[in-house]
C-alpha cells in the first residue's frame, strides 16, 4: 500500500518542481537574464546531467547510431528542444506564470490534432471516447484562445500579508513591457511551445521505434539543441557580460532548470510511465496551475483576470475530457487485444491436441489426441 504512494508523492513534488521552474525563470528574466541565454544554459546542465544515466544505463543495449537516426534526433532537437524552450521562456517573458502553466496544459489537445493528422491517432468519431477527444480538444483550444484575446476586469483578491522582498525589488526594475501587444504575443508564444512539443511527441513516437534507447536520445537531442539555441542566442546577444553566471539568481536558474526540470525530471516522469503508465502522469497537469497560481499571486502578487481565470477552466475541462476519451479508447483496445490473444492461445491448444497419430488395430484405425495417448500409457 505505502509503495503505491510513490508515484503520486513522486509526480506531485515534481509538479511543484515545475511551478519553480516558472517562478525562478521570470525572477531571473525580470534581473536581467535573457531568455534565450537561459535556455542555453538549460540545455547545457540537462546535456551534461543525463549523460551518465545514457552511459551507464544503455551502453549494452543502445541500437547503433546511423544517418537517419541522427537526422530524426536534428529534428527532435529543433521541436523538443528549441522550439519548445525559446517558445516557452520568451512567451513567459511576455506574460505571467500562471498564463504559462495554463497554455501549457494545451498540449494533450495539440498532439491528438497532429497524432490524427499524421495517422498515428483515430477519430472515431462515432464512439464516446472519440466524441470526447474531439470536444475535449474544441474546449481546449478555445480556452487557449479565451486567455490569450481576452483579459476583462481584474478579480477582486485581496494582496497576501507575505512580502519576498527580493522578488518584489526585481518586479521594480524589471524592463518588461505591460503592453497590450505583448500580452498577446506572449501567450501566442507560449500556444506555438506547446505546438513544438507536440511535433516532438508525433517525431519521437517513430523514433523510439527505431532507436529505443530514450536517455541516449535525449543526451543527444539536449547536446544539438544547446547549439542551436547557442548559434541563435550569439546572433540576438552579442555582449559577452549577458553570459555571465555571476548574478546568483541566473546561475541557480540554469542549475534549476537543467539538472531539476530537465533531466531529474526525464528520469522520475519515465519511471512514473513505466510504473503507472502514460495517463497517469497527465492527470497531473492541471496540479501545476494550481500551484503556480497560488505561488505567483502570494509571491510574485500576480493579478488574476477574469479571462485567465474562465480560460484557465475552460482549458482543464477540456484536458480531462481528452484524458477521459483517450483512457477508455485505451482500455477498449486492451480488452480487444486480451480476446483476440485468448483466441490464438486456444487455436494453439486445439491445434497441439489434434496431432493425431494413427494406430492400426486388427484393420480398423483408432484417432487419439497425446493427451489420450498420454493416459493410455
Amino acid at each position: 500500500m505505502a509503495w503505491d504512494l510513490v508515484p503520486f508523492l513522486a509526480i506531485a513534488l515534481l509538479q511543484v518542481g515545475y511551478a519553480g521552474l516558472n517562478i525562478i525563470s521570470m525572477l531571473a528574466m525580470q534581473s536581467g537574464m535573457n531568455p534565450l541565454i537561459l535556455v542555453v544554459y538549460r540545455l547545457v546542465f540537462a546535456t551534461i546531467a543525463i549523460a551518465p544515466f545514457a552511459y551507464f544505463m544503455e551502453w549494452k543495449t543502445r541500437p547503433k547510431i546511423t544517418i537517419p537516426i541522427l537526422f530524426q534526433l536534428f529534428l527532435c532537437s529543433l521541436t523538443g528542444g528549441t522550439g519548445n524552450m525559446l517558445f516557452y521562456l520568451v512567451g513567459l517573458k511576455h506574460s505571467t506564470p500562471t498564463i504559462g502553466s495554463a497554455l501549457s496544459n494545451t498540449l494533450p489537445a495539440f498532439t491528438f490534432i497532429l497524432a490524427v493528422l499524421f495517422r498515428q491517432e483515430s477519430v472515431g468519431i462515432k464512439t464516446k471516447p472519440g466524441q470526447a477527444k474531439v470536444i475535449g480538444t474544441i474546449i481546449c483550444v478555445g480556452g487557449a484562445l479565451l486567455l490569450s484575446f481576452y483579459h476583462g476586469h481584474t478579480i477582486g483578491i485581496s494582496v497576501p500579508s507575505m512580502h519576498w522582498t527580493y522578488a518584489e525589488n526585481m518586479e521594480k526594475n524589471s524592463s518588461t513591457s505591460s503592453s497590450h501587444g505583448n500580452a498577446i504575443i506572449g501567450p501566442l508564444l507560449i500556444i506555438a511551445s506547446s505546438l513544438s512539443w507536440s511535433v516532438w511527441f508525433i517525431i519521437q513516437a517513430r523514433m523510439n521505434k527505431i532507436f529505443p534507447a530514450p536517455y541516449t536520445s535525449t543526451t543527444l537531442m539536449c547536446f544539438m539543441a544547446s547549439i542551436e539555441c547557442g548559434i541563435i542566442a550569439l546572433f540576438a546577444k552579442h555582449d559577452i557580460s549577458a553570459w555571465s553566471l555571476s548574478n546568483p539568481m541566473w546561475l541557480v536558474a540554469s542549475l534549476y532548470a537543467g539538472i531539476f526540470c530537465s533531466a531529474l525530471a526525464f528520469v522520475i516522469t519515465s519511471w512514473a510511465i513505466q510504473v503507472k503508465g502514460p495517463l497517469y502522469v497527465s492527470v497531473f497537469s492541471p496540479l501545476l496551475l494550481v500551484i503556480v497560481a497560488i505561488s505567483s499571486w502570494a509571491l510574485l502578487h500576480e493579478k488574476l483576470y477574469v479571462g485567465t481565470v474562465l480560460g484557465s477552466i475552460l482549458i482543464v475541462l477540456g484536458l480531462f475530457a481528452v484524458l477521459w476519451g483517450k483512457n477508455k479508447e485505451m482500455k477498449r483496445i486492451s480488452a480487444i487485444e486480451e480476446i483476440e490473444a485468448a483466441k490464438r492461445d486456444d487455436a494453439m491448444i486445439q491445434k497441439d491436441d489434434l496431432e493425431l497419430q494413427v494406430i492400426a488395430d486388427d484393420g480398423n484405425l483408432y484417432v487419439t489426441t497425446r493427451k489420450e495417448k498420454h493416459q493410455e500409457n
